[in-house]
């Protein structure tokens, strides 16, 4: 589990194909002396296991199944991606409740400088898009962030110099690609409500109209 709240920004030094898993080799300024082989990373938003440790360098393993979901199968060396080590149970929960398992990919649609401040929006695929809501939290290829406007699948974010100058998202483009990870919390409130909606007895759940309403679409069949 994870937070959202990128360590540092790590550059990919070597990309191999090894059997159908890609194996990344990435320079990191982080001290990994307490960090060992197996811990989980948040690399760019996905959940890896580390495969190898040294002074300052990572390796870690990506599977197919994770290169279909994810934006990590175009990587290259010299490719900068956010890092952030796996949350303590004695840590501050300062983001939100990273999984590291990506929803979909999104894409950056426009990007607007105010002042300081800049604004993001990115349209997000329907399966995502559903679990995102104003005010609410959205990670974003491993950043935490506060969701703006929603509107069908797009959504917008607003981010200040700090997260902008210690991740990635300050070299973002119009079209470029992006991990997205709606927050848990939906996921598990609609896996346990759409069973009642079938219930006979109104007592028992919420009606079908109702989880419509909130966006959580029709219960499942059977």
């Amino acid at each position: 589990m994870f937070t959202g709240l990128v360590e540092c920004v790590a550059e990919i030094r070597t990309v191999q194909q090894k059997g159908g898993i890609l194996e990344l080799s990435l320079a990191l300024p982080l001290d990994l002396t307490d960090s060992k082989v197996g811990d989980s990373f948040c690399v760019q938003g996905v959940c890896l296991t580390a495969v190898g440790l040294g002074s300052g360098t990572l390796r870690v393993e990506v599977s197919r199944e994770t290169l279909e979901r994810t934006t990590l199968g175009s990587c290259k060396p010299g490719r900068r991606v956010n890092v952030e080590r796996a949350l303590r149970l004695s840590d501050r929960l300062g983001g939100h409740l990273v999984t590291g398992h990506v929803d979909g990919i999104g894409r950056m649609l426009e990007k607007r400088e105010q002042g300081r401040n800049v604004e993001m929006r990115f349209r997000a695929d329907p399966g995502t898009a559903r679990y995102l809501v104003e005010k609410g939290s959205v990670c974003v290829d491993g950043v935490s962030l506060t969701l703006g406007v929603c509107e069908a699948d797009t959504f917008s974010v607003h981010l200040i110099p700090h997260t902008l100058g210690q991740t990635t998202l300050q070299g973002l483009r119009p079209g470029d690609p992006v991990n997205l990870e709606a927050d848990i919390i939906g996921k598990y409130v609609e896996k346990l409500l759409a069973p009642r909606a079938t219930s006979a007895d109104p007592a028992q759940g919420v009606s079908k109209e109702l989880l419509e309403k909130y966006g959580f679409g029709s219960p499942p069949k059977g």
